[in-house]
């Protein structure tokens, strides 16, 4: 693969969103800030970043809240974060070197100063983007990966479904769930192109659009002798359907419960929990920062099936930084497939 072209100096000033207001239900571009900043140089042990490539992801909506969380809120006023993959400009770091390819987790910003340590070297993969470490080969692959296999303990021959099937995670879960096998791999997703798309390209057995109808009867139509495993991404009437649809001893893996994150007033849970105790079903929630060990494995198999083109993954790319809100408020609407990526340049 032919080398990176030269980095080209940073300029003084650029530009970064910052979080002007907190959200009550769905966010609007006027929650969102576009603020010039000064690119500062590295100090010792840190690296500047040029970013050309930015994630936006579900879980941002949390940090909008100002509440206690697993992560800390963003702060109003301040640059926003997330992942991002570029190159690096200048470094204050032996470990990095200019035109160095990196992810790190300072995006929403068109330069990034970031601590070496938290900065991670990318190897290029042939006829693979960089950006699939946003996606595929990053965050949302790595909690595919570790949600099923290490939290949902997938066996050969169970029966799966997955929620948000054609989104960053469900993709890549479903694909992993049939090279692994899997007997059945059922999907939903909110529209006919992502219900083809997921039968047709990503070898799903079944899939329906939730919007067709009740979601308990779909997936009982599509798995008529019930799961052993689902993995949420939804939550709500879907994750209602699937402890329904579980048979005993089965598992449900809890990503995400993107149908409620814009609630104004709590949700009310599954009207049907009590089934859990019956079925004795075990309800587990993923967070990926727990399974960083599994990293190296991870790459290792998951690279392995893109060489090799056994897994395939897609991105909904949009053009622009000055775009990357909007990118992030069609996300939360289901107007992605596969990874939202925000493209800066190149």
């Amino acid at each position: 693969m032919a080398a990176e072209p030269t980095v080209p100096q940073a300029p003084a000033t650029a530009r970064e969103w910052h979080l002007a207001a907190r959200p009550r239900g769905w966010p609007v571009p006027a929650d969102f800030a576009l603020v010039e900043a000064p690119v500062r140089t590295p100090g010792p042990g840190e690296v500047l970043v040029r970013n050309t490539r930015l994630s936006v992801d579900p879980y941002m909506r949390g940090r909008m809240n100002d509440v206690k969380s697993y992560i800390p809120p963003f702060r109003l006023g301040e640059a926003m974060d997330g992942g991002a993959v570029g190159y690096v400009v200048a470094s204050g770091d032996e470990g990095f070197a200019p035109g160095d390819a990196v992810l790190h987790g300072l995006g929403w910003r068109e330069y990034a100063t970031v601590p070496a340590k938290h900065a991670v070297k990318v190897p290029r993969i042939e006829g693979v983007p960089l950006s699939a470490y946003l996606g595929v080969l990053g965050m949302p692959g790595l909690t595919a990966y570790a949600g099923l296999l290490a939290v949902g303990a997938l066996k050969e021959g169970d029966r799966v479904f997955v929620s948000g099937a054609a989104g960053a995670v469900g993709s890549i879960v479903g694909q992993i769930a049939r090279l692994k096998g899997a007997s059945l791999v059922v999907g939903s997703a909110g529209s006919a192109e992502k219900v083809a798309r997921l039968t047709g390209e990503y070898g799903f057995d079944a899939a329906f659009n939730y919007k067709d109808g009740p979601v308990g009867e779909q997936l009982a139509k599509a798995a008529p002798e019930g799961i052993d495993l689902y993995f949420d991404n939804v939550g709500g009437e879907h994750l209602e359907a699937a402890i329904s649809a579980l048979g005993v001893h089965g598992r449900a893996v809890l990503c995400g419960a993107i149908a409620q994150y814009n609630d104004t007033s709590a949700a009310p849970g599954p009207r049907n929990l009590a089934m859990a105790i019956g079925k004795r079903l075990r309800l587990e929630g993923v967070l990926v920062g727990d399974h960083d060990a599994l990293r190296p494995q991870f790459l290792a198999e998951v690279g392995g099936w893109l060489k090799d083109g056994k897994l395939r993954f897609e991105e909904t790319v949009v053009d622009g930084f000055e775009n990357t809100p909007q990118a992030f408020l069609d996300l939360l609407r289901g107007g992605n497939t596969g990874k939202m990526v925000v493209r800066l340049d190149g």
